[in-house]
């Protein structure tokens, strides 16, 4: 597999995000994936605000997540299935603004693969909108696919046997989680100017159709969830 991160001008709000794709990746194999940084699709879908104030912003937070628990230093959320801090609120690269993240990442996933692949003249494309966020208990971030369009984001290996002959029970690969933390690797997080990122040969199997849900876990089944309902408990009492 082969990542390549892309340099590209600095991407303005409003701009127009397939002429700007097209202008910096000039080819793209039949194949490929696409990875694309949130950032880049929110300022194409005018998805930007001002906050001038610590209670404007906790109160932009608020109307963003669909759960908060307050933690040192900001809010931990949890927005569209997925745990993300102050809501995926961004004001990094942002001018003295801050970019919420696009409306529906699979939307625009979708959009983007259909127009690419006619541009392109290809049949077989994934699209990724990546972001990025911090794992408990380890330190710096990895990829996240908000949303993604033209392969299967997991691999399912139950039911199968390991090396022992022992059927497995639980295990997946996160794919679509996978290719954006390769793709946020090469293409950094800081000054490199680098939202696109071309992966070659990435061991996807590649669909017409995406469930949007197939990533996603319910509070009550996940592995974690007395954690989360200790803290809850905990916050009650204190309260």
């Amino acid at each position: 597999m082969k990542v390549s991160p892309i340099h590209t001008n600095v991407f303005k709000e409003g701009e127009d995000l397939l002429f700007f794709i097209a202008k910096h990746v000039p080819k793209l194999k039949d194949g490929s994936v696409l990875v694309v940084t949130s950032k880049i699709v929110a300022l194409a879908e005018g998805a930007v605000v001002t906050a001038p104030t610590p209670r404007a912003k906790d109160a932009l937070i608020h109307a963003e997540s669909d759960w908060q628990l307050q933690a040192k230093g900001g809010k931990i959320t949890l927005k569209d299935g997925l745990l993300m801090w102050n809501a995926g609120i961004d004001e990094s690269n942002a001018k003295g603004n801050i970019i919420l993240l696009p409306k529906d990442s699979f939307a625009s996933a979708q959009k983007l693969q259909k127009a690419l692949k006619r541009k392109y003249k290809i049949k077989k494309l994934g699209v990724i909108v990546s972001d990025s966020r911090v794992m408990p208990l380890r330190a710096g971030v990895v990829g996240v696919a908000l949303g993604y369009a033209g392969f299967k984001g997991v691999r399912d290996y139950r039911g199968k046997k390991d090396i022992f002959g022992r059927r497995l029970k639980v295990t997946q690969t996160n794919v679509a989680d996978s290719l954006a933390t390769a793709a946020i690797v090469a293409m950094g997080e800081g000054n490199e100017r680098q939202p696109l990122a071309v992966i070659e040969n990435a061991p996807v199997v590649f669909s017409g159709r995406v469930n949007k849900k197939e990533l996603l876990i319910p509070m009550k089944d996940d592995m974690y969830a007395p954690l989360f309902r200790s803290v809850a408990r905990s916050r009650r009492t204190k309260n």
